[in-house]
């Protein structure tokens, strides 16, 4: 006898396709109640982990493994099933994952005609509405509270003319500003409280609260010194696209016994005797014959107490031992002419090409280009140093390493004793210049370094004491996070919350187990940061790493900080480009997007500000939000033929 179908199936099916549905039911029902009973399985067996778990995160830690469970089945079918009976597809299960799963368990029953109870007494434990509410509250805890404008946090990090300059800091906490983050790895202590010391007046003076976020540097595998290039000095005057001449270049003579710095920015500053200078005078012409053995001429337009201001409308190449010479008006040769002194060293920067070998030494010796013979032939391969020579003996033959934010790339052909043996795969036709203080990354070999260097743990005296949130980077295991907590907890006092930059492949492949170490204390959140995450894990695949962190956090009601290269181009040159603005509007699926310094921060904070107000109207993290659509209103009620 076939079961008659409740109301909530569709009526008048014939008998062939009613028992089609039943069956297809039935199937959906086994599988969706073995993927519950493998969700409970989790928690039993993770119990010794969920027990050192702060209670704050308990109901989500336990929605985190659920969610860990679900996902590691294929759903595809399993969706496509589920949709075609107009029933939810699990698509949006992360902040309550097994309450989602017994409500379309519930359902199906209900179609198969047969009670049901959830077996475990779990299903109680997190319904939808305390999903969303959860990660609020962490939200809030971490971030602090919500503006009333948006929901969504900014994060500004301070430049280090922000410690001398209040009214920044003002500005920018008036433009929007949610959390002031201090980078460790610039500036020092005394720089740091400074900006605090502003940041807190100004909270005064608006009304507002803003957090402290402070970022220790961690360790930092950056390239070693080069060899200095030539002293020489290109003065270059403004030309147009026809070659000819509509600024000239400036020029700041200063005394070379008290040489003083220009008031506004130079083309040069060259550093001349100061009996020499006193002579000088506005309108006057100094004669030169350049580095190139080109007679040149600078006119002296501005004489003051500190040094003058000349123009070259010419490009002149000026190096230390240059003769200036004035016109005539004393007999004195010394009042007349001047040597140029000592001029900074140029750089000397490593040009890399496809194909070519470069030398990556364990010390720090300073580096230098490749040499050629006549024939243009190499003699010696450029080679370079590394700020952490350990990591050598991590590194394998066959394994890719990546230079400057991943402009340079290679692969790994021999490690010796005394350096790695790297052949370059990729840089551009033209080469790429591989300069000093310039990240590596080696997102293939298992790297055995400290998440906490001793400059680390040094300024972590200052964070706990100053900061509400500490930013731990380059966290690659559970194990570093509890290395850190097993630091603050000895400084006793204050804790500041921890947020794991994610940024490295093992942070990714991690990022659970660190999340439930996280979580044993009251406050945690995780910053994608998408700069060095981008070059370790390909760039190809930026897209779905970024979308996974969001699902995962999201299962763990923790909040997340979408960072690196938002509105980097409006920040830095004024004028955003269309792929940033689209960029900032993805930034709304997290609860904090960050800005990074620039010259036009505050023009970078008002823009991100009404980017992030309009999309909240549209979307909250991947779910949709249907608000009445402008464009559904604008078809014409009557369509009618041309004449």
């Amino acid at each position: 006898m076939v079961p008659c179908i409740s109301t909530y199936s569709l009526p008048h099916y014939d008998l062939e396709t009613l028992m089609l549905l039943l069956d297809s039911i039935e199937g959906v029902l086994r599988e969706l109640t073995a993927i519950r009973s493998e969700m409970i399985a989790e928690t039993v067996t993770s119990a010794t982990r969920l027990s050192h778990v702060h209670p704050h995160y308990q109901a989500s830690a336990r929605n985190l493994l659920h969610y860990l469970a679900l996902r590691r089945r294929d759903l595809r079918p399993l969706q496509l099933r589920l949709a075609e009976m107009g029933l939810s597809s699990l698509g949006r299960t992360e902040p309550h994952v097994l309450a989602t799963v017994d409500a379309v368990l519930d359902v199906l029953h209900r179609l198969a005609q047969r009670s049901w109870q959830p077996p475990s007494i779990e299903a109680a434990a997190l319904d939808f509405a305390n999903g969303q509410r959860l990660l609020a509250e962490h939200t809030e805890a971490l971030l602090g509270p919500a503006p009333t404008h948006r929901g969504v946090r900014i994060m500004i990090t301070m430049p280090s003319e922000a410690a001398d300059d209040y009214l920044l800091v003002h500005n920018l906490l008036r433009q929007g500003m949610d959390c002031m983050r201090i980078n460790c790895a610039h500036d020092n202590a005394a720089a740091w409280l400074r900006m605090i010391e502003h940041l807190k007046r100004a909270e005064q003076k608006l009304g507002r609260s803003c957090r402290i976020v402070m970022d220790l540097a961690g360790p930092k595998l950056r390239t070693g010194p080069l060899e200095p290039g030539p002293a020489v000095v290109r003065i270059r005057p403004c030309r147009d696209i026809f070659g000819r001449v509509i600024a000239p270049a400036r020029v700041w003579l200063t005394p070379t016994t008290s040489p003083h710095s220009p008031p506004s920015p130079p083309a040069a500053s060259l550093p001349v005797t100061a009996t020499w200078l006193a002579h000088l005078r506005s309108g006057e012409r100094v004669k030169l014959i350049d580095a190139r053995d080109a007679k040149r001429t600078f006119k002296i337009v501005d004489v003051t107490d500190r040094g003058c201001w000349a123009e070259a409308s010419q490009t002149t190449y000026v190096v230390p031992g240059t003769v200036l010479r004035h016109g005539p008006g004393t007999t004195n040769r010394d009042d007349r002419e001047s040597v140029v002194g000592e001029l900074p060293p140029g750089e000397n920067p490593i040009v890399l090409r496809q194909g070519d070998l470069l030398i990556l030494q364990r010390d720090l010796k300073p580096g230098r280009p490749a040499t050629h013979d006549s024939a243009g032939q190499v003699l010696s391969p450029a080679s370079i140093g590394c700020t952490i020579p350990d990591v050598f003996d991590d590194v394998r033959s066959g394994e890719s390493i990546w230079f400057e934010d991943g402009k340079i790339g290679g692969v790994i052909e021999k490690v010796e004793r005394t350096g790695v043996l790297v052949r370059i795969t990729h840089a551009r036709v033209c080469g790429e210049k591989l300069r000093s203080d310039k990240g590596i990354n080696l997102p293939e070999s298992d790297l055995r370094l400290a998440a906490l260097t001793p400059q680390d743990l040094e300024d972590l005296s200052f964070v706990a004491q100053h900061a509400d949130v500490v930013e731990l980077s380059f966290a690659n295991s559970a194990q570093d996070v509890e290395l850190l907590h097993g630091y603050l907890a000895s400084l006793g006092g204050r804790q500041p919350a921890i947020v794991l930059k994610i940024e490295t492949r093992r942070g990714f492949e991690n990022l659970p187990e660190m999340l439930l170490t996280a979580m044993r204390a009251p406050c945690c959140g995780v910053m994608i940061a998408r700069g060095d995450l981008a070059v370790e894990c390909g760039f190809e695949r930026l897209a779905e790493v970024q979308e996974e962190i969001l699902w995962i956090s999201e299962a763990a009601h923790v909040p997340v900080i979408w960072a690196t290269q938002v509105l980097e181009t409006l920040a830095k040159s004024g004028m955003p480009s269309r792929a940033e603005i689209t960029d900032a509007a993805m930034g709304n699926r997290a609860e904090c997007v960050m800005l990074n310094k620039g010259p036009h921060i505050l023009s970078a904070v008002h823009v991100l500000n009404d980017i992030l107000q309009r999309m909240q109207t549209h979307q909250s993290k991947r779910r949709a939000l249907l608000r009445g659509l402008w464009l559904a209103r604008a078809l014409p009620t009557e369509f009618k033929l041309g004449t």
